[in-house]
């Protein structure tokens, strides 16, 4: 959540800053704001609303020149979505400048200190005390800006990326992470800052992730120094190549990232088992696997901790993993996960679930279970990520940016990822037989024209989307390996519609449900072929026997289920455990088509960000 952007170089920064703040959005937000310098005037702008507000108010108030910006897209913590609320903020002399993601935990106790040292404040953000400490730091020890960045930091508690600029040394800005994501573009006598890549992909392809505890000099003409926060000691910062390019985060054609996103799954479920899965040799290689396969082998139980859609990924995987390799395992959502003094053995392995890798609880729970000896596996999608660098090992989806705040790629991706890690290891224990290998293996390589297939339930689930736009509630029921598909489609109505939507087991619908089911209750039923399909019937009827509006998703050629059904969308046909991968395509097109007819901001639901940075 949050976005920061920056540019320090000889083009106009303005423009920049703007596009990359958009490139952002997807983060999730409610207030934005730039800074520029022209080499006399720091110029500040800032608004509730969206970056197309602040286009408007910046045409208004001032000019737009200057080689140095900085911008912010705020996600409400201390204080209201306003103007004065926004970034970026200005310290008393009106001389420092600081953009910031984050929670400064000990604000108040600073805040108070600041008030009898004669320091007063306009806003109720944390960010405003953070960079007058700076400021009463640099005058007490009459130290240049870095200096005192770095003995401010040592005094904070909490979870920060931020860009200071300071009018007296206006040829540098200062970047500094904790906790936050922090991308440093580095060009040809320019540099740029962001909380990713997107924003500068279009002028450099090299780029530095500042690592935990981190802050960096970035100076017009000088070559850029790291600096351990902590102790002040140098880093070699290693430059990274990027992989993404401009086209992969444009919409391509299409109305919404969502929906992009939800097209590109063949391609995506491709990318990630490539060079990975050879179904003709039997062959399933993952390095970060084959590396550490004697941990796995003799693990004791599997621990998942992730955290929404990657939490229901989870879920599926605990079901593939106890079937696949019959080691015990255990998903916890990671924001639980730290605080209930949990059991952790040195004979435990975690795999720790995030699209971004930068999922501030889950990387919390990754820390803790290092702390206590287990063997930490990262499954995340952005390469250079915090989990992908605080895991032992680990394996990226290579979904591709997502940028739509509900996940959808992101869910199919790591159920493949997850699934080829379980097939590996039941091969190497024996618990899965050669003849069952093989066909999981060829039936997983098929899946991503199965996906295409089922993706041409749209038009189908865009006449169900205009019956039931106006429901005030849903209900989705699944079994088996489908139970944790009807909690994902319950959360994406939820998230993008903000129509109330519940998933359950379908047995357990008998068990307090049934009570809401009536002729107003849109009831969505996950029932393919394979699996326990005798039972769900039974499950359909019971809803039917009360009226309820019965939304089946079945195998082509279902008449059982047809009879009982006022709406089916109809899928290939799959084996029970990769059947998730299929099934969650009509309930994606579903909420989507939904979402749109309701008038909803598909791409950036009201109170949801992308990447959750803070606790």
């Amino acid at each position: 959540m949050c976005g920061i952007v920056g540019y320090i170089g000889h083009r106009e920064a303005y423009p920049i800053v703007i596009k990359g703040l958009k490139r952002l959005e997807y983060r999730g937000y409610d207030s934005a704001g730039v800074m520029l310098y022209d080499q006399e005037n720091i110029k500040l702008c800032k608004t509730k609303g969206k970056v197309s507000d602040l286009e408007e108010k910046a045409k208004a108030d001032f000019t737009t020149n200057g080689v140095i910006g900085i911008g912010h897209t705020r996600w409400a913590t201390h204080g209201i979505p306003n103007d004065v609320n926004s970034h970026p903020h200005l310290s008393n002399s009106g001389e420092l400048v600081i953009i910031h993601n984050g929670i400064i935990e000990n604000y108040a106790p600073l805040k108070e200190e600041l008030i009898k040292r004669g320091y007063t404040f306009k806003s109720d953000t944390d960010t405003e005390v953070l960079v007058n400490l700076i400021e009463e730091v640099q005058k007490k020890e009459n130290i240049k800006l870095g200096k005192a960045v770095q003995i401010a930091l040592n005094q904070v508690i909490g979870a920060y990326a931020i860009a200071v600029f300071d009018k007296k040394n206006p040829d540098e800005i200062v970047a500094a992470r904790l906790g936050s994501p922090l991308a440093i573009g580095v060009g040809e006598d320019e540099f740029f800052i962001a909380s990713d890549a997107s924003p500068f992909i279009e002028y450099t392809s090299n780029a530095i992730y500042l690592e935990d505890g981190e802050m960096a000099n970035i100076r017009l003409h000088k070559p850029l120094k790291v600096r351990k926060i902590k102790d002040d000691s140098l880093v070699d910062p290693y430059i990274q190549e990027l992989q993404m390019n401009l086209e992969q985060i444009e919409k391509g054609g299409y109305d919404h990232f969502m929906l992009k996103e939800i097209y590109e799954q063949p391609n995506v479920i491709k990318d990630t088992y490539r060079g990975r899965l050879h179904a003709n040799e039997g062959i399933v290689q993952m390095a970060g696997v084959e590396d550490n396969i004697e941990k796995f082998l003799n693990a004791q139980r599997i621990l998942i901790v992730a955290c929404g859609t990657s939490w229901h990924a989870g879920l599926v995987a605990e079901y593939i993993f106890e079937e696949f390799t019959r080691i015990p395992v255990e998903v916890e959502y990671a924001s639980e996960f730290r605080y209930r003094n949990p059991i952790i053995n040195k004979n435990d392995v975690v795999i720790a679930i995030s699209q971004s890798g930068e999922t501030a609880d889950t990387m919390a729970a990754i820390k803790l279970a290092k702390e206590n000896g287990a063997f930490v596996f990262g499954v995340c999608n952005v390469v250079g990520s915090s989990i992908s660098r605080e895991s032992h090992a680990g394996a990226y989806t290579h979904a591709g940016p997502e940028i739509g705040v509900a996940s959808t790629k992101a869910f199919t991706t790591q159920i493949t990822v997850l699934t080829m890690i379980a097939l590996r290891l039941g091969k190497a224990k024996g618990t899965l037989s050669n003849t069952d290998f093989h066909t999981f293996l060829q039936e997983l390589e098929i899946i991503p024209e199965k996906v295409a297939e089922a993706l041409e339930t749209n038009e189908r689930a865009k006449e169900i989307a205009a019956a039931f736009k106006d429901a005030p509630n849903c209900l989705y029921l699944g079994r088996g390996y489908n139970f944790p598909v009807a909690l994902e489609g319950a959360l994406k109505l939820k998230e993008i519609s903000y129509i109330h939507a519940e998933g359950y087991p379908a047995a357990e619908m008998k068990h307090g449900p049934i009570a809401l089911i009536d002729e107003q209750m849109p009831v969505i039923v996950i029932a393919p072929k394979q699996g326990h399909y005798d039972k769900i019937v039974s499950n359909i009827q019971e809803i039917k026997s009360r009226s309820g509006k019965i939304i089946a998703v079945v195998t082509k050629g279902d008449t059982q289920v047809r009879e009982l059904a006022d709406y089916v969308i109809e899928i290939p046909e799959t084996s029970d455990a990769l059947s998730p991968l299929i099934t969650t395509i009509p309930l994606q097109l579903l909420s989507y088509h939904i979402a749109v007819m309701r008038g909803c901001n598909v791409d950036q639901p009201r109170n949801l960000a992308k990447s959750v940075t803070v606790e």
